[in-house]
């Protein structure tokens, strides 16, 4: 078996949680510490999230996409693939090298997503994007994490508090949609999503293309 190599390590701001780039032959990992964060050879619920998203909201002129956290760029390169030339996507990547990782050892995967006109990177917490947007986006892709615990950084759990879960109502336009990733279901968020007056669906999305562990992702619309 071909060993995994350390191509890269990177620390999250504020937290100090290490994020190591590794490789196997032609497949790569994101890991902090024991924890594979993603896998270039499981993309399939992230790309769901782009077309859950463009199966409710894809028809708007303008459609404005905010998507927390570029990964290996699955959910972007899905909603290049979907939504209308006229659309506008933003990407909050907390840690620049994962940014960096996307231009150089990771290019194959992204292809020319980040050069696409429609997109804009934006270097930062996407809480911080969130709070600062009023009635401004039709869809925020939330991926920032295992779920809706802080495992890679404790700071993310402000975004699904309910605190949290009220700023993103509020950075919505009306019919927006939120959606959350997880690897696991979680019972109490979809009652606190619920309660945050989102009308909500719990999905279940395999980890690659029809196959694989089955992942959850919340699409909250925003009535």
């Amino acid at each position: 078996m071909i060993p995994w190599e350390h191509l890269d390590s990177a620390s999250v701001p504020g937290d100090g949680v290490e994020l190591r780039l590794m490789r196997r032959g032609s497949e790569y990992s994101i890991m902090a510490g024991p924890i594979e964060l993603m896998n270039s050879r499981l993309s399939g619920s992230e790309e769901a999230m782009a077309t859950l998203a463009f199966d409710r909201i894809g028809q708007r002129p303008g459609a404005r996409i905010l998507i927390g956290g570029l990964g290996m760029g699955f959910t972007l390169r899905a909603a290049l693939g979907a939504f209308a030339a006229d659309a506008k996507v933003v990407v909050a990547e907390l840690v620049p090298a994962v940014v960096a990782w996307a231009r150089g050892p990771l290019g194959g995967l992204h292809g020319d997503s980040l050069d696409d006109p429609r997109v804009a990177i934006r270097l930062g917490d996407v809480g911080a994007e969130i709070r600062a947007a009023e009635g401004l986006y039709d869809a925020i892709l939330l991926d920032v994490d295992n779920g809706p615990g802080g495992l890679s950084r404790k700071g993310n759990d402000s975004l699904y508090d309910q605190a949290g879960l009220a700023a993103a109502r509020r950075a919505l336009r009306p019919g927006g949609v939120l959606e959350v990733w997880s690897s696991t279901r979680d019972s109490a968020f979809t009652k606190r999503l619920q309660r945050a007056g989102y009308g909500v669906e719990e999905i279940g999305v395999r980890a690659h293309k029809g196959r694989g562990a089955r992942h959850v992702v919340w699409v909250g619309v925003r009535g």
